[in-house]
Formats: C-alpha cells, sequence, structure tokens
C-alpha cells in the first residue's frame, strides 16, 4: 500500500491534473528591472498559463542579465531551446525584416501602428519561424524622442551632436540632419553620458529616460519611430504541448500584449510629469518639421528596401499600404 501511495504521489507530479504530462518552461527577458510594465506583463502571462492550464505548463520568468544569454541572442537561444519562452526587444539581428515597423517616420500614432502590425503578423510568423521559435505576439514601447544635455527646440539642434540610437534606421534619422549615432549597451549610457561620449539618447519617457533623467535636462518630443518586443517560444517546446495548452498560451499573449502597451503609454505620461517636475525641459514638437522630415524618410524607406531585397520591398509596399502612406 505504501509502494502504491508512493508511485501515486510520483505521478500526480509529474502529471498535471488533466493526466498529460507537465512542462516546466523557462523564460527569459532582456528587461532587468522588475517593476516595468514588460516585465509586469510576462509575469502575468505566466501566473495565468500556470492558472488554466492546472499546472499543466508552468513558466519560470528569468529577468535580464540573470542568464548568460547577451541581449542580441534571446532570440537565437530561444530557437536553441536554451530558454523555452522569452521576450525580445533586440531581435532584428536575428530577424532583420521586422525593422521595416522600425523605419523613422513610417508609424507615426497608435492606429497605424495597429493597422501596420497587423499586416505584419504573417510576415513575423515566418521570419520568426525560420529561426526555429514560434511568434506569438508582442508589445511596444510609447514613441522614441530625444533626450539631450544640450536643448532641442527643433531638428536642426542636431548638428555635431553625438546620439546613442538602437537601430541602424534610427542612426540614419540622425545623420540625415547633421547627428554623429552612437551604438552603446544600456548600462554604459549613464557613464557615457557624464563623460560626453554622447550628448542624449533617443529613447521613451517610460523607457531610458526612466533611468536616465537625472543626466538628461532636455528631452524634444519628436516621434523619430517606434520600438516593440516580441513574445516567442521555442518551436519544440511549444509543438511539445497539448493543444489545449498551446491554445491558451497564444489566447493569454494575445491579450496581455496590448495590455503591456498600454501600460507603457500610462506610464509615459506618468514619467513626462515626474521628470517636468524634476526640472527637465519639456519641448513639444515643431509641428512644421514634421512634412519635410517625413519626406526626407520616405526616400530613405525605399533605399532601405531596395539594399535588402525583394522580400523587404514586399513588406515596406504592404505597411505602405496599412498606413496609407
Amino acid at each position: 500500500m505504501k509502494i502504491l501511495r508512493a508511485t501515486t504521489l510520483a505521478a500526480s507530479l509529474l502529471f498535471g491534473a488533466s493526466g498529460t504530462q507537465a512542462a516546466d518552461w523557462t523564460a527569459y527577458t532582456y528587461s532587468a528591472v522588475s517593476t516595468t510594465a514588460a516585465v509586469q506583463g510576462m509575469t502575468r502571462i505566466s501566473e495565468k498559463v500556470s492558472k488554466q492550464t492546472a499546472g499543466d505548463l508552468d513558466i519560470t520568468l528569468h529577468l535580464g542579465k540573470t542568464l548568460q544569454i547577451a541581449s542580441s541572442d534571446i532570440t537565437q537561444a530561444t530557437g536553441d531551446g536554451i530558454v523555452d519562452f522569452a521576450a525580445d526587444y533586440f531581435f532584428s539581428g536575428s530577424v532583420p525584416i521586422a525593422r521595416v515597423l522600425n523605419l523613422p517616420l513610417l508609424i507615426e500614432n497608435d492606429a497605424e501602428w495597429e493597422n501596420a502590425y497587423v499586416a505584419m503578423e504573417p510576415v513575423l510568423a515566418d521570419a520568426f519561424a525560420k529561426q526555429g521559435v514560434v511568434y506569438l505576439g508582442g508589445y511596444r514601447y510609447p514613441s522614441q524622442v530625444f533626450f539631450t544635455t544640450f536643448e532641442m527646440k527643433s531638428l536642426e539642434d542636431l548638428k555635431g551632436h553625438k546620439i546613442r540610437v538602437t537601430s541602424p534606421e534610427q542612426g540614419n534619422f540622425v545623420e540625415a540632419f547633421g547627428g554623429s549615432p552612437i551604438t552603446l549597451s544600456g548600462s554604459e549610457v549613464p557613464t557615457s553620458l557624464e563623460r560626453g561620449v554622447i550628448d542624449g539618447v533617443l529613447t521613451a519617457s517610460a523607457g531610458g529616460a526612466k533611468n536616465w533623467h537625472e543626466f538628461l535636462p532636455y528631452n524634444y518630443r519628436f516621434p523619430v519611430n517606434y520600438g516593440n518586443s516580441v513574445i516567442i517560444a521555442n518551436a519544440d517546446s511549444f509543438e511539445d504541448l497539448p493543444e489545449k495548452d498551446r491554445e491558451a498560451l497564444k489566447e493569454i499573449v494575445s491579450a496581455e500584449g496590448p495590455a503591456i502597451t498600454a501600460a507603457f503609454n500610462e506610464d509615459e505620461i506618468v514619467q513626462m510629469s515626474k521628470q517636468r517636475d524634476a526640472g527637465m525641459t519639456i519641448g513639444e514638437v515643431n509641428e512644421t518639421e514634421l512634412p519635410a522630415a517625413r519626406e526626407k524618410m520616405a526616400a530613405y524607406w525605399e533605399e532601405w528596401a531596395a539594399d535588402k531585397g525583394p522580400e523587404y520591398v514586399k513588406a515596406l509596399a504592404t505597411v505602405r499600404e496599412a498606413v496609407g502612406k
């Protein structure tokens, strides 16, 4: 009888309430701060999945820098099975076609983003599948705008200044208006600002500026582009799940992605107010600059796509049709 009870206990630990083998997934996010909307959203996903699958799928989330995975390698690590589930902001090296969504001034508001993202989802799913991962959804940060050590009232003020960027496309925008783009990791930004290695950054109030605002007395709200993260799973791990658990995970991610975006947008307003109260000078965008800047970038969009090949040309056309540009 004791042996039978021990066997039953072991089976209950190995199998969920539904009788299927329980899966214990390792998850990773680039963000190292547990209070961000991104990490809070990933935590909710983990909790909801465990509850909805009655423990058949348990996801343990690890914050950025707690695993030996570089931020730029998260998609690769997921495809290789080092982690089963991840949120990746720095995926463009592995899936460069996704950068069409980040081209400067191509997408300028929430409605345009929604239309463009829906249009691009089949392209994203196919591109990530080639990396051995399943694309499940994602979320977006607020507009990437200028935070600087010098006062900006227009794009003309960029001339001669060094700006930290997070993509080649942002770098092209900075160069187009006389600045010098610099690529640095987030951990290098504070010291680089103190030493004058850079004169500013492109980020959001609820993004990098939340941590670096004390070094950045000026904010010019010119909306260069949007940055976004994807939520992905290892293809083999995903396919090993029972269909009901796969569906539960997809359903939860599809709901939480927009919720994370909404939380970032709300936090953007809160952080702008806090930064203004702390002494930051916040300058609204000079609307007269937008048409000329948009025209200049439109030529760049076409050059960017043509240089990369027909697949990119098609993706750009898809997004331009979706946003009416």
